[in-house]
């Protein structure tokens, strides 16, 4: 079964989750995100197997794309999920996913429960 983070080299969590993935001899498909965007159908899926409530709790509520897109009012799902899509950076990072089960690494040893 093949392991895949949702990577931003740039992050500082993502690539402590990624080299933490490595030490423990996992060798994940690598998806940086940013560049290969995930669909709405795939970000309903993961959120799903992260098994959050709402696509809010897997937004980056600081990003200044949020308060300019005006997403805390927003109710719709689907809304918050096309946000998303449209504009990656409201995806908090990293995730992990691995079968039917998604982590957050968040802290980075959050994703090692899926493994």
């Amino acid at each position: 079964m093949t392991l895949e983070i949702w990577h931003n080299p740039r992050c500082t969590k993502s690539r402590e989750t990624l080299a933490l993935l490595r030490q423990k001899g996992v060798e994940p498909h690598v998806r940086e995100y940013l560049e290969d965007v995930p669909s709405v159908d795939e970000l309903k899926a993961v959120l799903k197997k992260l098994g959050f409530a709402s696509a809010r709790d897997w937004m980056r509520t600081g990003e200044a794309d949020y308060r300019a897109l005006d997403l805390k009012h927003v109710k719709d799902e689907t809304k918050l999920l096309e946000a998303m899509a449209a504009h990656p950076k409201l995806i908090e990072r990293p995730v992990v996913i691995h079968g039917e089960r998604a982590a957050l690494g968040r802290p980075p040893e959050k994703v090692l429960e899926i493994l």
